[in-house]
């Protein structure tokens, strides 16, 4: 879930000051994030500091129309965040 204190953030990030975007940069927030959690799995946004991080990163990717250079240049931090959150199965309990 994306709140105003991570819009906030980004705002910060980006250097902007007015209000007339939040619901855009909010939007590009949760696709963002949809997105990481796609391809690394379910994290909390604010609490997880890696994944939340890439988030922002792509946020700023979308925002200035780059988003294609993203997964390329993230590709090492995407990759051990996703080891990273990866979670444990337990096979023998589901036999």
């Amino acid at each position: 879930m994306i709140t105003q204190t991570q819009v906030d953030e980004m705002k910060r990030r980006l250097k902007i000051f007015h209000t007339f975007e939040d619901e855009h940069i909010k939007s590009l927030l949760e696709q963002s994030y949809e997105d990481i959690k796609y391809r690394c799995q379910d994290f909390v946004v604010g609490e997880n500091i890696r994944g939340t991080e890439l988030v922002y990163e792509r946020t700023r990717y979308a925002y200035n129309d780059v988003l294609e250079y993203f997964h390329e240049n993230f590709l090492p931090q995407i990759t051990s965040f996703a080891l990273e959150n990866m979670k444990e199965v337990d096979y023998e309990e589901e036999i």
